[in-house]
């Protein structure tokens, strides 16, 4: 009988890694491949190219019974725009992809889209193509962005090395108590249709959860100290996970303080409401989209105190 290994038994990253392990890179100009945030192809220019992609399925990445629309446009374009700031790089192009059912109207689409362009205004970025599908059911998105970079400016995960700091852009866990507040609102409605969501005082939360914002500001306010991160990942999958690829692809351990995670009063309270422990929202939550990053304890001074970094 052949063999049939569950892909639940093997998980995400372990698939990829898997499946792209007989990939061999073919051409100079691809310096980097499959496993960071994004590639970064040589143009033989002054910059060098960097591109990733991102897939968003309803169902799995959102729930449309409380993400609008607009807001999904959004955060689609945002997220991807996310991994090119991991790289230390500027974003300048995305394409949008879709499969959509006809569930949908024309002008739920042009929300998504109204949303879509609100983010290319936000990051300075072009809409520059993409494709169209119908669907059996759903809607399923695809985006991939394209940035640059200064060839010298690149980070990768790969870079950290012994005694170097763990740096974060800002507090964590507030996109995944967002997430329960409104699932609790949606179990509220689906049993009393009638009845109004109780969303006050969750806005921070919320916002976390159904905008997040690329920080691109980070990178610049980096760049603008002379501070070159020596490996930076965004954190969309939970900060214990992001840990573990800049430790694997660095070839190094690190130490991780409770006391030091950056959690604001706002997820330490909703963590509390819904009887959750806030240092497992920061570690495994997810979405915060903040980036993670190391730092030569040479550069801690120019970054002490900063509002912008934790």
């Amino acid at each position: 009988m052949e063999q049939r290994t569950e892909l639940s038994a093997i998980g995400e990253f372990a698939l990829i890694e898997h499946l792209t392990r007989y990939f061999p890179i073919q051409h100079e100009t691809t310096l980097k491949g499959v496993g960071d945030d994004a590639a970064i192809i040589a143009t033989g220019g002054i910059y060098d190219q960097v591109i990733t992609t991102d897939l968003l399925v309803e169902g799995v990445h959102f729930d449309l019974m409380y993400m609008p629309m607009k807001h999904l446009g959004y955060k689609a374009i945002a997220v991807n725009i996310s991994d090119i700031c991991a790289m230390n790089a500027t974003p300048k192009y995305v394409t949008v992809s879709y499969a959509v059912s006809n569930r949908f109207s024309l002008e739920a689409m042009e929300e998504l889209y109204a949303g879509m362009k609100l983010a290319c205004e936000r990051y300075g970025v072009d809409l520059i193509g993409g494709d169209s599908s119908s669907a059996v059911q759903g809607l399923t998105i695809s985006v991939t962005a394209i940035g640059e970079v200064l060839p010298e400016n690149v980070v990768t995960r790969s870079g950290a090395k012994v005694n170097d700091l763990l740096v974060v852009s800002g507090d964590l866990g507030a996109a995944y108590l967002g997430l329960q507040v409104l699932e609790r609102e949606k179990e509220v409605y689906k049993a009393a249709p009638s009845a109004q969501p109780d969303l006050a005082g969750y806005e921070y939360l919320l916002q976390r959860q159904l905008k997040p914002e690329a920080r691109l500001d980070a990178v610049q306010f980096l760049s603008d100290l002379k501070v070159l991160p020596t490996s930076m990942i965004d954190i969309s999958d939970g900060l214990s996970s992001e840990i573990l690829h800049l430790s694997k692809q660095s070839g190094v351990g690190c130490d991780l303080y409770e006391a030091k995670l950056p959690l604001s009063p706002e997820t330490q309270k909703a963590a509390e409401e819904f009887h959750l422990d806030p240092t497992t929202c920061a570690l495994s939550g997810g979405e915060d989209y903040e980036l993670l990053f190391t730092i030569a304890p040479s550069d801690y001074e120019k970054i002490k105190g900063s509002p912008h970094l934790r």
